[in-house]
Parts: C-alpha cells; structure tokens; sequence
C-alpha cells in the first residue's frame, strides 16, 4: 500500500468513525450536542472500518504470506550470522563448504539407482529370429537409444545360439541362466557371456543406462559367437574314465 493511499484510507476512516461518534442535533447553536457514549461509538467506528472501501489496498493472502516467509528467512539467516565465526561472511563459507560436499558425495556416488529385482524372462514378445532382433538392435543404435539396443543385441545373441542348436528353446530363461547354458558348450566365451547378460540385467531391471561403448561390446560378441565352435563335453566311461 502506497503512503499517499494509506493516508487517505486512514483518513476516511476517522472522518467516517468521528461523524458516528459525535452528531448534532438540529441545525442551532444553541441546543447541547449530543454524544454517543463510549461503546456504541467504538462499535460504530469498528463496523465503519471494517467496510471494502477502506481495504482495496490490504496485500493479498499470499502477499502476506509471503512476507511473513521472507521476514522469518531474514531472522533465522541475522541469527545463524550472529552465530556464526566472522558474521555474515563467516556463514556463506560455510555455505559453500557445504554444497562443495554435497558435489563431491554427488559425483562419487553418482544418481541414486533403484534396487535390482528379480530377473524377468529374456523374452517378452512374439518370437522373433535373431536376424529380427540384430536389425531392431541397429535401429536402437542408429537413435542413440542404447539401453534397447543393448537388450535387442543381447536376445540375438540367445536366439542365435538356439537356432544353431547350442542352447535349448525354452520360454522363461533369464540373461544369466542362458549364459550359464551357453557358457559350458562354448568356455572360450563365458566370460564374454556372462558380462553381457550382466549388461541386459543392469539396464532392464537396475535402472542403469548403458552407452555407445557398452553396446559394442555386446554386438562384438555376437559377431564372435557367430564363427565360434562348440566344445563336446567327454561323457564318462562304463569304467570311470573319460573317453
């Protein structure tokens, strides 16, 4: 509210509560005046300025609110000051030491990932040929989404190994399980094949993302599966020993 207005506004009020409280009676000067007694007068004066007219200037509710969030601000800030080594400049380096840590916690940690829950079959669609799942790979990969790509890659990968037979066709594996399957008949590429089921299961149920680098890998071992041989696993003999 502006002074000029405030002025004004108190003003008129106290013309308005002092033509309430105090009247004459006829228009000579030579009857008394005749005064309303001190209640009545405050009660007229209350109900005078409780009137719009003299409340269009008031602040709004969230004005008020407002400053009462900023009034409470500046005394907590004044006394964290009063509290603190040096005053006011004493508090904004601790201020700052403040965020510096809460940075460095940031870029240690790294964004807060959800906890991993319990594996969920590879596939969840239609069956489709690995041939099918490298060219949606591709596709994945061309936009930069890497996380889908990485998952296509890696159903290739499994489809691929069940279409030459290497591994069984079974609904409900999981990334590790067939892994593990593929890991025995093919050892030269267990370790390959377990990190890339890990890959899937990070991005599919970690939460994490993957990137350009991380596809690569999973795309290089399915290239690499591609011409790998199988290795016979020696069944025992009738007399202990292997053949």
């Amino acid at each position: 509210m502006s002074m000029t207005g405030g002025v004004l506004t108190a003003a008129s009020a106290m013309s308005g509560a002092a033509r309430l409280t105090t009247f004459v009676l006829g228009s000579s000067g030579d009857e008394p005046p005749v005064t309303v007694p001190r209640d009545p007068a405050r009660e007229a004066a209350r109900r005078e300025l409780a009137k719009r007219m003299y409340h269009e200037n008031d602040p709004s509710l969230l004005q008020r609110a407002l400053n009462a969030f900023w009034e409470w601000l500046g005394r907590l800030l004044a006394k964290a000051a009063s509290a603190t080594p040096g005053g006011s400049l004493g508090l904004l380096v601790v201020v700052l030491c403040v965020i510096a840590v809460l940075a460095a916690l940031w870029w240690r940690l790294g964004t807060p990932r959800r906890s991993p829950v319990a594996a969920a079959p590879l596939f969840d669609e239609r069956p489709r040929t690995a041939a099918e799942h490298r060219a949606a790979a591709d596709a994945h990969a061309a936009q930069g989404h890497w996380n889908q790509a990485v998952q296509e890659r890696m159903r290739a990968i499994v489809r691929a190994l069940e279409e030459r037979a290497l591994l069984d066709v079974r609904p409900g594996r999981t990334a590790d399980e067939a892994a593990a399957e593929a890991g025995r008949t093919l050892p030269a590429h267990a370790d390959g094949l377990h990190a890339a089921a890990r890959h899937f299961d990070d991005v599919t149920y970690g939460g994490r993302t993957a990137d350009q680098q991380t596809y690569q890998l999973v795309a290089q071992l399915d290239s690499a599966l591609e011409r790998a041989r199988p290795t016979l696993v020696n069944s025992a003999a009738p007399d202990g020993k292997t053949g």
